[in-house]
């Protein structure tokens, strides 16, 4: 939405306010003809209240009131708590021993007509057929697929249906970050990591993605009803993705492919593209400079790190690597494993406390750098599940010192501020490779889906 890295904008975890030097695209354009909309999770504090150069503002949830700001009324509550109150449903949570809100588990049992997708569906039409006679700028934010893992389409998709994934029993050990290690811990304990188990969350996990399927159908429609299709520019995409038993691992926050590596699709007929695959890896620190250059102002993304994507689709431009960025948190996982007795307290503050760049090329070799962990190279041209980290044999150490010294120009680039040493350790004592300091985010890369 800024264009700008997690290191630049500050938003290093969720909740953190939006610095106001970064400026989102709305902003960016400056155009008063433009009308704007923001729609959904926000989850950069101030989460109901219009702010950021959108003029509309649907909010979703209302679990962050005590990352309001100073002076904000914490009684105040998101539309979609006023759209399930006016049919009757009443709050099922105290948040800060005295606010009522619904939480996710309650909206996620509900029947689908009022599931949050349907909710942002019917706001979004609303919004495009009051504003069909202007020019638009919609973010639709859903929170699904997310857990709680379960929803109306619980049981749509037949557990008999499902693969599990080729790396479902891959416990790498040495060769993988402790973090990791306990976070497969704190799967196995908390959910059981079964064959069974692994297709009934990830049928559940469709059935969600089902639902944003159907909520998109209906936007797509809207535009379409209104002859817009044509002349609008669609984005979809995902801010992260969902291990579901993949290394034995379920949520996200790790580096491997099936977190990091999300869909992202882009529309706009009037340009004439047609139908185009980007075989190469791209990421979204360009998806604001490409709406930039789509919009016909590719000014207003001067100064930004990324580039515009069209680059790929006119075939101008050779392909190019990769980057992403993990900051730590602390983890609630972990420290629940240390209270009850199954991971050792000053481990659990330490497995937490890790950092990671990583670049991916498009050969296909991805490097993840860490400073407090151990560091992987995976070539996914051949290893696509990651199933052997390949940083610890000899023979490709001319490769990692090649792509760190490519990562360390990426840094400078970019003003990140971390020291990137190249150690061959292998172990966990992370000796080597980056100092920083920060919390969770990473910005995730996008290819289209397989």
């Amino acid at each position: 939405m800024t264009g700008l890295w997690p290191s630049q904008n500050g938003c290093i975890r969720n909740n953190i306010p939006l610095s106001p030097d970064a400026l989102t695209q709305p902003e960016l354009l400056g155009d008063s003809d433009y009308r704007t909309a923001y729609m959904g999770k926000w989850h950069l504090g101030n989460e109901i209240w219009a702010q950021r150069g959108f003029e509309e503002w649907k909010a979703i949830e209302e679990l962050y009131i005590r990352f309001y700001g100073e002076g904000k009324d914490r009684n105040e509550r998101s539309d979609y708590h006023h759209f399930l109150a006016s049919h009757g449903y009443e709050t099922d949570l105290v948040r800060e021993e005295k606010h009522r809100v619904f939480s996710r588990d309650f909206a996620a049992r509900l029947p689908l007509e009022f599931s949050k997708p349907v909710f942002l569906r019917n706001q979004a039409r609303d919004f495009i057929r009051r504003h069909q006679d202007e020019p638009f700028i919609l973010h639709v934010n859903f929170l699904e697929p997310h857990d709680p893992n379960f929803g109306p389409f619980d049981g749509y998709h037949p557990n008999d249906e499902i693969n599990l994934p080729e790396n479902w029993q891959d416990y790498p050990d040495e060769s993988e970050p402790v973090r990791y290690q306990h976070l497969r811990k704190y799967a196995e304990i908390d959910r059981g990591i079964t064959a069974e188990d692994i297709r009934r969350e990830t049928s559940r996990y469709w059935g969600l993605v089902t639902m944003v399927d159907m909520a998109v159908g209906g936007i797509l429609r809207e535009l379409e009803k209104w002859g817009l299709d044509d002349n609008t520019i669609i984005v979809y995409t995902s801010d992260h993705g969902e291990q579901m038993g993949a290394h034995g691992l379920y949520y996200k926050s790790v580096m491997y492919e099936e977190s990091a590596r999300v869909p992202t699709l882009i529309k706009y007929p009037k340009k004439g593209f047609g139908n185009r695959r980007v075989e190469n890896p791209v990421s979204h620190i360009d998806l604001t400079p490409t709406m930039m250059d789509l919009l016909g102002v590719p000014e207003k993304a001067e100064g930004l790190p990324g580039k515009s994507l069209s680059r790929y689709l006119n075939n101008s431009a050779e392909p190019e690597s990769v980057f992403l960025q993990w900051h730590w948190q602390r983890s609630g996982r972990m420290h629940r494993l240390a209270d009850e007795g199954l991971m050792d307290r000053e481990l659990a503050d330490s497995a937490a406390e890790v950092n990671t760049r990583t670049i991916v090329t498009p050969e296909g070799l991805k490097l993840s750098l860490r400073d407090k962990d151990v560091s992987q190279l995976y070539d996914l041209s051949k290893d696509p599940h990651e199933m052997e980290s390949l940083y610890s044999k000899k023979r490709y150490r001319k490769t990692i010192a090649k792509l760190t010294k490519e990562l360390e120009l990426w840094q400078e680039g970019i003003g990140d501020m971390l020291e990137v040493k190249g150690s061959w350790g292998v172990g966990n004592s992370g000796r080597e490779r980056i100092r920083v300091g920060g919390a969770d985010q990473s910005t995730a890369r996008g290819v289209p889906p397989r």
